[in-house]
């Protein structure tokens, strides 16, 4: 079922790594069949080097399994919200480029620190501090705050081990709290990722016009998005007095 484009949105795909718009397993390209309607997208946790048609999962318009062997991304509903709200768009492309997230994370933080939530230490987990050096020193930079490295490369299954030591509880050689076993079977790497000053003030600089226009397109500033709508809907239905 929809052979053609699985095999297109492979070679899709393939073009986000090579163009440094993904990193690991994050992003996603998918394609509506414009005869059956339904969404194809690429299964969860493939890595990019390895894919394949096989990799490409069915789904309908509700995220409903049609096709595929594995499961379907988890990003599926950000693109059936879109499919469903715009009949017009065929495709989708998300990706994690890596200053786009090193921005929105810097983003979040002032955020938070706006609302007097501080923000005191970065603790990063997973694949990508293992993978991308690069990634991480750019988001040190951005952020202005160093990034610390947990030493287990599992960190899903050791926080699953800790609360299991909890559960068994002290007197069987677990612990009585998650506060007294965190410090015991969690270490930090000696290595860690800190800003470096030359390239933190021209991120600085980047930073500042990504904000401005962050909040101009997308804070209600100016609503020259939805004017560019509305023109291309009113050129499409022949009124072009809208």
């Amino acid at each position: 079922m929809l052979e053609k484009l699985k095999e297109q949105l492979v070679e899709l795909h393939l073009e986000l790594p090579k163009n440094n718009l993904v990193v690991w397993t994050g992003g996603n390209v998918s394609a509506r069949g414009p005869e059956t309607g339904l969404v194809v997208i690429k299964a969860s946790g493939i890595l990019y080097e390895e894919m394949r048609p096989q990799h490409m999962v069915v789904v309908d318009m509700d995220g409903k399994m049609v096709e595929g062997d594995y499961k379907p991304s988890s990003d599926v509903y950000s693109h059936l919200y879109i499919y469903k709200h715009r009949p017009d768009v065929g495709g989708v492309v998300h990706t994690h480029s890596a200053y786009a997230t090193a921005f929105g994370t810097r983003t979040i933080i002032e955020s938070f620190e706006k609302n007097h939530v501080s923000v005191n230490e970065f603790v990063t987990c997973g694949g990508l501090p293992e993978k991308n050096k690069l990634l991480m020193q750019i988001n040190a930079d951005v952020t202005r705050r160093e990034l610390k490295v947990t030493a287990s490369k599992q960190t899903p299954a050791l926080g699953s081990a800790m609360f299991g030591a909890v559960a068994a509880g002290k007197p069987v050689g677990g612990y009585d709290s998650i506060f007294e076993a965190a410090p015991k079977m969690a270490q930090i790497k000696k290595e860690t990722f800190k800003p470096n000053p030359v390239a933190q003030k021209v991120y600085d600089q980047i930073y500042a016009d990504y904000s401005t226009l962050h909040d101009y397109f997308g804070r209600g500033i100016n609503d020259v998005m939805k004017r560019m709508k509305q023109l291309r809907t009113g050129f499409k239905s022949g009124n072009h007095d809208n």
